[in-house]
């Protein structure tokens, strides 16, 4: 069975099965939304902008309301299964500069337990990580798959402060 997203517009519906950067073409507005199977980021930006909901298997039926958003979903991002170990260096400085801190599991607060107050760039070694810019996994997120990011304020991250972090299990697919 497919990782599916189906959104809904008044009656009218549109299935993702996989990324889709601009989901404009096919609906205007978004009332409710259904997970079907898998995880999915949602973004209210085209080309995976804006900001972001996780969201997993499950029925959204009033989800602009539930999380804040407007009333419109433009693009999704499938989040893919992974089984694997879980491997992040979180750095304290653009360019993978300054302290440098190691994470293989969730960290609910970089201040209680690093005494960081923020840090501003990231090796996502292994794994998919969700990160939130308050601590106790609250405030808006941000979807990391694995790759090098360098610096946050050119990825369209501005004033944007990363607090705690969660690892995407596969139990919640």
């Amino acid at each position: 069975m497919l990782e599916s997203l189906i959104v809904d517009q008044s009656g009218r519906s549109y299935e993702c099965t996989s990324d889709c950067p601009d989901m404009s073409s096919y609906m205007s507005r978004c009332h409710s939304c259904r997970v079907e199977r898998g995880c999915f980021m949602v973004y209210d930006r085209p080309n995976y902008m804006g900001n972001q909901y996780f969201m997993r298997r499950g029925e959204y039926a009033d989800y602009m309301s539930m999380m804040g958003m407007s009333d419109t979903i433009r693009s999704c991002r499938m989040i893919p299964m992974y089984r694997g170990s879980y491997r992040m260096r979180i750095y304290e400085r653009d360019n993978f500069q300054g302290q440098m801190y190691e994470l293989m599991d969730d960290c609910e607060s970089i201040m209680d337990r690093f005494s960081m107050s923020n840090f501003m760039s990231c090796n996502v070694m292994e794994g998919h990580w969700l990160m939130y810019e308050q601590p106790h996994y609250r405030g808006r997120m941000w979807y990391m798959r694995p790759g090098e990011y360098r610096n946050f304020m050119s990825m369209g991250m501005s004033g944007m402060r990363f607090m705690s972090m969660r690892r995407i299990m596969d139990s919640w697919y």
